[in-house]
């Protein structure tokens, strides 16, 4: 019979989304080997399940370590949604859990097309995208799963305006990663070889694809730091006493930072490993961390359980099924 939701439940959800973050930034290591193609069969890796000596070459390490990540990762998505069921007394949250669910194994189906198609790029980009809503929807679970969320608290007055400027940056944040894909799975990550100018100007003198996707995503930089200021601001200016605002926001503000310098990093070195992967690990932490600023100020808006009325609920409920 479910009752209260254990404390453990949340504790599991926040590790799942530490290795979900960890899988984002091994499928980054294998594209920025460019090593997709090193394991060429799916779903076995040369014919096996754990091909023999695979650690001792450098791209297939890359690539059938990424599968083992994935398949340890989709094994506790399982794992975390058989608890909620059992465990989880919110319908709409054991639906949010098998829904997780579902878009891990979609995401395993599209990364193994992607690799017997011979890396299309559709299909490569829609892989990186989907794998940001995943983590997106684990990240959820993990917040709606905290003590702090079902205990609720007193409604804060400017959590609605906190709200609105989070999900719009949330929103941005999203965009710009595919942005960010699409420019990494068409070759494009040089495209513009100077920075911070493009060329040696401002706007790049002509334009083909590759220098319009690059440009784009640029462009979507200064955005997502001019959203991500003003998202901070409003939490400091109208919610400096709500640690759990606060907490995540400075974060946020740090994440951008180093999310800007990764950037210029991986086009000055150019498309080194390194900062090509740690950069696109650190656009998916930016993306969790401005939806666990959003998520925070919605239930913040909501105020305590006895407060909040069944229609909010409700709300909340269609808005995340």
């Amino acid at each position: 019979m479910r009752s209260e939701t254990p404390e453990w439940l949340h504790r599991f959800a926040a590790v799942l989304v530490c290795l979900i973050v960890l899988l984002i930034s091994a499928g980054g290591l294998v594209k920025s080997k460019e090593a997709g193609l090193s394991v060429p069969d799916w779903p076995l890796s040369y014919g096996s399940l754990n091909p023999p000596r695979w650690w001792e070459i450098e791209n297939v390490r890359a690539e059938h370590g990424h599968r083992l990540i994935a398949g340890t990762v989709a094994l506790l998505t399982v794992v975390l949604a058989v608890a909620v069921t059992r465990r989880e007394p919110r319908r709409w949250v054991r639906r949010l859990a098998w829904t997780a669910v579902a878009a891990v194994f979609l995401q395993a189906l599209l990364g193994g097309v992607t690799v017997l198609l011979f890396l299309p790029t559709p299909i490569s980009v829609s892989h990186a995208g989907l794998a940001q809503i995943f983590l997106c929807l684990v990240v959820t679970l993990a917040a709606v799963t905290s003590r702090w969320w079902r205990d609720g608290s007193t409604p804060a007055p400017a959590a609605p305006r906190v709200l609105r400027a989070a999900t719009v940056t949330t929103a941005v944040i999203y965009v710009q990663i595919l942005l960010g894909a699409v420019m990494r799975h068409t070759g494009a990550g040089l495209a513009i070889p100077d920075f911070p100018l493009a060329f040696g100007r401002l706007i790049p003198p002509s334009f083909d694809f590759p220098i319009a996707i690059h440009f784009a995503h640029r462009v979507g930089a200064v955005t997502v730091a001019a959203l991500v200021v003003w998202t901070v601001a409003r939490v400091w200016r109208e919610a400096r006493s709500e640690a759990r605002l606060k907490r995540p926001a400075a974060a946020l503000a740090g994440l951008v930072v180093i999310q800007v310098a990764l950037g210029a990093t991986v086009v000055l070195s150019g498309r080194a490993v390194l900062p090509n992967t740690v950069h696109v690990a650190t656009g998916a932490m930016v993306l969790a961390t401005s939806l666990l600023v959003t998520l925070r100020a919605w239930r913040l808006r909501e105020g305590k359980p006895s407060e909040a009325p069944a229609a909010s609920a409700g709300r909340f409920e269609k808005a995340l099924t």
